[in-house]
């Protein structure tokens, strides 16, 4: 029985395998050449991507806003617009916790993290829990965005794809942009945005060899959303006129506000998670409900609040709302967004950062145009310039920004404002907010992004080349005392400090002597920071290994895991990065 159940697998598993080598063996037989036959098949699969990515987009677009129409419909009874909350983010707050953890929050951060630290790894339960838990999530009125989500779809669509298939980690990485570009077309209808949006935020480099894919894929995505919805816009935007020159002025105060307010935004939902990251990791499924809570409460008195609010944007770009109505819903909506994203709940903050704008410049712009009447546009207009300041303020894509805009409204007269607002909004949320959203989430989830400057770094001399196999570890319930006496037995000067997590430090002979006279019977564990010690990742380059060691005197540095910063990859010795710049050592630390 065993060994006819063994066949049947093997056969199962070859039939399998040989699918996937003909359909590879298909696509490549249009030119014979490797690197050709490469690039056909990654053009192939972009397209097939693009229209994957493009038909999840529109599921999400009509599940969301048809269940959000019938759950609390306009008019509908007030207990609906606290009931549904509460429920939809108890529950789907469990699921998260039991089936889908990695399907919490926006998706941009796991896209990168997806990208730089997981070899462009997505598994589909993550795709199929980020598509259902956020569909239900904003069906039921919690005021997240859909678009960030999307591009974790996307993503993910590219990377499950790239598995099936059996590419190795290099063409699996160059599918996740793929995925995310066509899922921005998708789900703003801005195809030229989306292409900048992948390259700009998700990769960092506007020249990545990807950017055929890309575009391909993004156009693809765009097309199945007009042959699925019709050609309408997002928003219907009148057309834009510069009244006078003076506006500029107007223009540039409402960056400094947008400036400010994305500031507020990032800082406050950033506090507030990192709160919730505190409590017991038990208490992860019921988070989501406080977030609910106080969005139902609020909704019941102001239903504007719930869902994303896509309609009364519009209004405010016409010009028809009131703006003791556009300031009240700036509050509220920064104030429900920041407890909905930090609590737990799956959704992204795309959507309510152009709400945001929109309140933001509408406010401005009304207010300008009572006091000169003569001499500024309509509100319509600051409404407009509000949305792409306060998006370039918190997402920190000044370029996507811009793009989407003009695609949006299709009026380039809108331009020269939107990027004085849009610069001076980045400037600003800049100088008071250093780390830009999205890193700032993966580093509390303890995924360490690469800044541009590592990412610019990248084929250049780094960590991964050079390091070896830990050899000097030692437990953290090791006393003070005796790690001192087996370090200095050993000839090495600097040793890891390891628990059941993997590594959380690293101490040298000089900082133990110190502190053997009052602290010898310590535990070595009470000496290190575990979210807070020297360390580099793979493709981090030589010479910042090098400064840390410096910084720390010490001679051996860990080399971590860019998604788990306890998991050990291997160490750089000082000996061996001064043996790749060929410089003899006069002496070591200590």
């Amino acid at each position: 029985m065993d060994g006819s159940h063994q066949t049947v697998e093997d056969t199962s598993t070859t039939q399998t395998s040989g699918w996937r080598l003909w359909l590879l063996d298909r696509i490549g037989r249009l030119d014979t050449r490797p690197d050709q036959r490469a690039n056909q098949i990654f053009m192939v699969l972009s397209l097939v991507i693009g229209a994957l990515t493009g038909l999840a987009v529109v599921a999400f677009i009509l599940v969301t806003e048809r269940a959000g129409m019938r759950l609390y419909p306009v008019g509908g009874a007030p207990w609906r617009r606290l009931a549904f909350p509460v429920g939809g983010s108890l529950g789907i707050g469990y699921l998260l916790y039991r089936f889908f953890p990695d399907a919490r929050g926006s998706g941009v951060p796991q896209t990168k993290a997806a990208l730089f630290a997981r070899d462009g790894k997505i598994t589909l339960r993550t795709v199929l829990g980020k598509f259902f838990c956020t569909s239900a999530t904003l069906a039921s009125g919690i005021p997240l965005g859909r678009e960030g989500p999307s591009v974790q779809v996307g993503a993910g669509i590219g990377s499950v794809l790239g598995q099936f298939l059996g590419l190795g980690p290099e063409q699996m990485r160059k599918l996740i942009p793929v995925g995310a570009a066509a899922a921005v077309a998708a789900a703003f209808n801005t195809p030229l945005a989306a292409v900048v949006f992948a390259l700009e935020e998700i990769v960092g480099d506007l020249n990545a060899p990807m950017m055929g894919g890309v575009v391909l894929a993004s156009a693809t995505a765009w097309i199945v959303l007009r042959l699925s919805l019709g050609n309408a816009p997002l928003f219907k935007v009148p057309q834009y006129q510069l009244v006078s020159s003076a506006e500029f002025a107007v223009y540039a105060v409402l960056g400094i506000a947008g400036g400010l307010v994305s500031a507020i935004f990032t800082r406050s939902l950033l506090g507030i998670r990192a709160r919730f990251l505190r409590f017991p990791r038990n208490t992860v499924w019921i988070q989501p409900l406080a977030g609910g809570l106080l969005v139902g409460i609020i909704g019941w008195f102001v239903p504007q609040v719930l869902g994303v609010g896509y309609g009364f944007v519009g209004d405010a770009l016409n010009g028809s709302m009131a703006i003791r109505l556009m300031v009240m819903l700036l509050i509220l909506k920064v104030i429900t967004v920041t407890a909905s994203y930090a609590t737990g709940n799956a959704g992204g903050i795309f959507g309510p950062a152009l709400f945001i704008g929109a309140m933001l410049g509408g406010t401005v712009g009304t207010a300008a145009h009572h006091i000169f009447p003569a001499y500024t546009a309509t509100p319509g207009a600051y409404a407009l310039v509000g949305m792409g300041a306060v998006f370039a303020g918190v997402v920190r894509a000044p370029m996507t920004s811009v793009l989407m805009i003009f695609e949006m409204t299709q009026d380039y007269a809108v331009i020269v404002p939107l990027m004085i607002a849009n610069l001076i909004s980045l400037f600003v949320a800049g100088k008071l907010q250093h780390e830009p959203i999205y890193e700032a989430l993966a580093e509390q989830d303890g995924i360490h992004l690469p800044s541009s400057k590592t990412r610019q770094g990248f084929g250049r001399r780094v960590a991964a080349t050079i390091m070896k196999p830990a050899t000097y570890a030692l437990d953290a319930s090791t006393t003070v005392k005796i790690a001192f006496d087996q370090i200095r037995a050993s000839g090495s000067n600097t040793w890891l400090v390891t628990d059941p997590r993997g590594v959380i430090g690293v101490v040298n002979l000089i900082r133990l002597e110190r502190e053997l006279a009052g602290h010898g019977d310590d535990p070595l564990g009470l000496m290190v920071g575990p979210l807070d010690f020297p360390h580099v990742h793979p493709d981090h380059g030589l010479d910042l290994a090098l400064e840390r060691m410096g910084a720390n005197q010490i001679d051996i540095i860990p080399v971590v895991n860019r998604a788990n910063i306890h998991q050990l990859a291997g160490t750089v010795a000082l000996q061996d990065v001064l043996d790749v710049y060929g410089v003899a050592p006069r002496q070591n630390f200590g």
